[in-house]
């Protein structure tokens, strides 16, 4: 039998799934005020700001062990928005992105300000001020980019609230211009479906006008930053293309390795 979870997100989100859970179910529809009537009965406190509760399962907290026993092989439950204060439970075909460990690593002359590095405050902070002071976007892209917001908390049609990391808008030798959200991940995390498939949605919906290319950056292991450039492909998660880089100071940066690089990107010379 699966342990019953103790943290209040966790027990309210396995009730309202269990009321309306029938085996065989794909898809189970429900509206934050369903939040409320699951806290009644269950008498437990619910924080002022109830959409936190979907989002902290959607993006932080795993979901309850007895939902995730109700997975069929090879698939997951995920929670997506399907309207403003709307969700729904889909049973998904498990799909995760993870950093290849045999790939290359790039070195770049860390740029980034030491009172930067010094009281950047979550390794997510810590990460984007990394990738923007070292521009590693254009690096990645080939495109001039430029830092438009982080953080950016928005509607989007048919998704409901959404959050990108931080948004970037960049323009290449050809005049292209292009929208660039990036996601920032802890070292431990995965990438999944859910906060790529809308993201390309809201650069869709309030940038139609730009290519969107969709980023996601995650801390590895040596200080390593892993970026990916990603997209959606029969709903499922698909990688364009990958690089590591590590920020070292230049005198770390050696004749052999610039020789390297440049026998990577012209062959023959």
């Amino acid at each position: 039998m699966a342990k019953k979870p103790t943290n209040r997100y966790q027990m309210l989100v396995e009730k309202i799934f269990f009321d309306n859970f029938e085996e065989g179910s794909e898809e189970i529809f429900f509206v934050r005020e369903d939040l409320e009537s699951a806290a009644s009965d269950l008498d437990i406190g619910l924080p002022k700001n109830l959409g936190d509760v979907v989002y902290a399962m959607r993006y932080r907290t795993p979901l309850p062990a007895s939902v995730e026993a109700t997975q069929r092989e090879g698939k997951e439950w995920i929670i997506e928005g399907v309207g403003r204060a709307k969700y729904a439970f889909k049973l998904v075909k498990i799909n995760r992105i993870t950093p290849n460990t045999e790939l290359i690593t790039i070195k770049i002359p860390d740029a980034t300000p030491e009172i930067v590095s010094e009281y950047a405050l979550s390794d997510e902070q810590a990460l984007l001020a990394k990738v923007r002071y070292n521009r590693l976007i254009d690096l990645f892209l080939g495109v001039t980019s430029y830092s438009l917001q982080n953080h950016l908390r928005t509607t989007v049609k048919g998704v409901g609230q959404i959050e990108i990391d931080e948004i970037y808008v960049g323009v290449d030798q050809h005049g292209v211009q292009y929208v660039v959200p990036v996601q920032a991940k802890g070292g431990n995390d995965q990438l999944g479906v859910v906060q790529t498939k809308q993201d390309i949605l809201c650069c869709a919906e309030k940038y139609p006008d730009l290519i969107c290319r969709a980023i996601s950056t995650q801390f590895m292991a040596d200080d390593l930053i892993a970026i990916f450039e990603l997209t959606v492909q029969d709903d499922q998660i698909r990688l364009v293309q990958e690089k590591h880089y590590k920020l070292v100071p230049r005198d770390q940066i050696s004749s052999s390795d610039i020789r390297q690089y440049r026998a990577l990107a012209r062959p023959g010379i």
